[in-house]
């Protein structure tokens, strides 16, 4: 290994431990490492400006392709994927104008009032509901507010908030592994591979719908016994909350529902207007903030902006990886174990991808596989979308199994903590384990039958 390879190597274990011990923010890890790669191993040691700003790729953003493509999407340039940047931004704009207006809440309580408040259909429509919402939105902020809704009406309905907020956290990542807005690896994917949002729906969509209906009978039998009120508390359907107290402003909330609405449709005809996922992110962005007035200020103070540099951050480390050319050594050690054979690369990457995501985030993993499944491809020959899908539901559903797996893990079982309801790491494991191994089992023999 030359010195850059090996200090590239350095950087990227130190971010990789950082972010697991998480003593230190993560947005400072990664930013800290991405200036270290930029200073140490393109500076000192390669001594190569051309590897600097491919790597910051921020020329990109000024061509006409970044914003709009004739044609099929194109695949985005090496370094930092700005598209990804900037149409998680927006989307995080739109989410806190839709969360002012008081639109997830109603959509809750809204729910829960059309099954009469009845535990068990409660507790189907509420994965279903995190499932759905998960494929347009941040599974964070779809647990964040499904969970404490729930840990209220479980008080109100006098049954145990826990078997569901489990099963919410678990449908809200299967979910979010439909689309290629529902969970950030596969924004990654599709903005590094230039997919679209119909292509994810039509592979990893299929896959996640057939998943959605076996885990909805797995937590039902799982937790059935625990869905029943205590025998002689009865509740007054009558008292409960109405869904449009839940309504802050009804003009902000229909303003709200008809920003997202032109969002999905933005996002599912994409591939066809030429729009793409940058363009859109700031256009929704934009709207949300012109119809927001006054408020569009306190809007812009609560977007995440932590997530934002821990993402710039992230892809500059990567990218050190990719410039001194780890990334080609790990594909083709994958490639020599493999054999060449399709079956076993896609079995390695979905389980290695599913192990490594229960414990350790699911984006740095993301962000450092893509290039190597491009690099798999090129050199062995093989179906570059097949392993992309692979890499896609090992990574977005492999999070599910532990509760530091995924950011809407760590987010349902703090809300509740919060109320009193301590979910310990064996209550969760002993439940979401067994779903995430049955779900990426199904994922690996459907990705066999329909594409190996």
């Amino acid at each position: 290994m030359t010195v850059a390879q090996v200090l590239a190597v350095l950087v990227f274990a130190t971010m990789f431990i950082m972010i697991v011990l998480d003593k230190i923010e993560r947005h400072y890890v990664t930013m800290a490492c991405g200036v270290l790669t930029i200073g140490l191993v393109f500076g000192a040691a390669m001594r190569s400006m051309e590897a600097i700003k491919e790597t910051l790729n921020v020329s990109s953003i000024f061509t006409k392709d970044f914003w709009i493509v004739s044609g099929t999407a194109e695949e985005s340039s090496s370094g930092i994927n700005w598209a990804t940047i900037i149409f998680i931004a927006g989307m995080m704009v739109m989410v806190e104008g839709m969360a002012n207006a008081g639109f997830f809440r109603w959509l809750c309580m809204r729910l829960a009032k059309l099954v009469n408040y009845k535990p068990v259909p409660l507790f189907i429509t509420f994965m279903i509901m995190a499932a759905v919402l998960s494929m347009f939105i941040d599974s964070i902020t779809v647990i964040l507010f499904l969970a404490a809704v729930t840990v209220e009406l479980a008080k109100l309905l006098k049954i145990d908030p826990v078997p569901m907020i489990l099963a919410e956290i678990f449908c809200a990542n299967l979910g979010g592994s439909a689309t290629m807005c529902g969970d950030p690896p596969n924004i990654i994917i599709g903005t590094g591979l230039g997919y679209s949002f119909e292509d994810f729906l039509t592979n990893t969509g299929v896959i996640a719908g057939i998943c959605l209906v076996i885990i909805i009978v797995y937590f039902y039998i799982v937790y059935k016994k625990d869905l029943v009120q205590k025998e002689g508390e009865k509740v007054d359907v009558a008292s409960l909350p109405n869904p449009k107290e839940a309504i802050t402003n009804m003009k902000d909330f229909v303003i709200s529902c008809i920003i997202f609405a032109c969002a999905v449709v933005m996002l599912i005809t994409h591939a066809k207007t030429g729009l793409t996922v940058a363009f859109i992110g700031i256009f929704i962005a934009i709207i949300t903030l012109l119809t927001s007035g006054k408020k569009s200020i306190a809007i812009l103070k609560k977007v995440d902006y932590k997530t934002i540099f821990f993402f710039i951050g992230l892809f500059m480390v990567v990218g050190g990886l990719e410039q001194t050319g780890i990334l080609e050594v790990i594909a083709a050690f994958i490639g020599k174990i493999s054999g060449g054979n399709l079956k076993l690369m896609v079995a390695i990457i979905i389980w290695l991808s599913a192990t490594a995501s229960a414990f350790v985030d699911n984006i740095p993993f993301a962000a450092t596989m893509l290039p190597v499944i491009k690099s798999l491809a090129a050199t062995a020959g093989v179906d570059l979308e097949t392993l992309a899908w692979a890499l896609s539901m090992g990574t977005d559903i492999g999070g599910s199994a532990t509760p530091i797996g995924a950011s809407a893990n760590v987010v349902g079982t703090s809300v509740a903590a919060k109320n009193g309801y301590h979910i310990t790491w064996g209550k969760y494991c002993k439940s979401a384990a067994p779903a995430t191994i049955i779900v990426v089992t199904i994922s690996m023999l459907f990705i066999f039958f329909r594409y190996c």
